[in-house]
């Protein structure tokens, strides 16, 4: 796949043992972050977790010394101001923006001194083309320190998933589920439970993805059972004892910490008869 060199193949495979597109496509994302609407400035508050805005750049500057350096940043809607601060990767930053520059930026919401406020923010140009916001759920995913260290974050995973599901058709994710079974619970397709797990366009739509991706799980984990159980009754014959001896007698009438049902007993019962049966029925040894 374009933008997996075989460095990164090999860390994705050691790292998350994601080894082929299947193993990608089941990676799936454990949370899902709304970036399908723009928040106004003057709107937030302490109980927005994630903040979305759009604006002008009107200032930056870099502030502190040593490890207290950092660059804060001042975006402006139609309503109010934010402020923006970095504590790591301030060159990069500093180079990428610029003032005066409408800017679209995503983070964890803060609060400083009653002001909003968002650290390490993700920040992109800002066009006509985004005044809607993304028309999906944007999906986060795990990854590993090594796997950060070499561009392989959550988002760049996410990035991989997204690519790889424009070049999929339903031909290459067929169903695996009788159309009875869909029919009668009423599932989306394969194809669409997929897309929907990673890039859902609403919450309902991830619910009803999970919900067919679970029952396909537990289906298939029920028929390999099944076919366990199958397998072992036809080639297994069990454990059949020939004698009912004392010790067996001696735990049964005096030691058992539970009085059995009259079913119980009935089967015990019937267990002995067969064993003095099985007894009477050999035939004696002869030398």
């Amino acid at each position: 796949m374009h933008g997996v060199t075989t460095f990164k193949g090999d860390l994705l495979k050691k790292e998350l043992e994601i080894f082929n597109f299947k193993d990608l496509l089941e990676h799936y994302p454990f949370r899902h972050i709304d970036k399908t609407k723009l928040d106004k400035i003057a709107a937030l508050t302490p109980n927005n977790e994630y903040a979305q805005v759009a604006g002008k750049l009107t200032q930056f500057e870099i502030l502190g010394e040593g490890r207290g350096k950092r660059l804060t940043a001042r975006l402006q809607d139609d309503t109010g101001e934010i402020e923006l601060v970095w504590f790591q990767g301030i060159s990069w930053i500093q180079k990428a923006i610029e003032v005066g520059h409408q800017y679209l930026v995503f983070g964890k919401l803060g609060f400083f001194m009653g002001k909003p406020q968002i650290a390490h923010p993700e920040i992109e140009n800002f066009t006509a083309q985004k005044a809607d916001g993304k028309n999906y759920l944007e999906p986060v995913y795990s990854s590993t320190e090594k796997l950060k260290a070499k561009g392989l974050n959550g988002r760049a995973i996410g990035k991989l998933t997204y690519a790889l599901l424009q070049i999929l058709t339903e031909k290459d994710l067929s169903e695996n589920l009788p159309e009875s079974i869909i029919k009668q619970y009423k599932f989306i397709s394969r194809f669409n439970a997929c897309r929907q797990i990673h890039f859902p366009a609403t919450e309902k739509h991830y619910q009803h993805a999970v919900r067919r991706l679970k029952f396909e799980e537990l289906f298939f984990a029920q028929l390999r059972l099944g076919l366990i159980k199958s397998t072992r009754h036809r080639h297994s014959k069990g454990l059949a004892f020939d004698k009912v001896g004392d010790l067996f007698n001696i735990f049964f009438k005096h030691y058992l910490p539970f009085e059995l049902t009259n079913a119980q007993k009935k089967s015990v019962k019937r267990d002995q008869e067969r064993c003095r049966q099985r007894q009477t029925d050999e035939p004696p040894l002869t030398g």
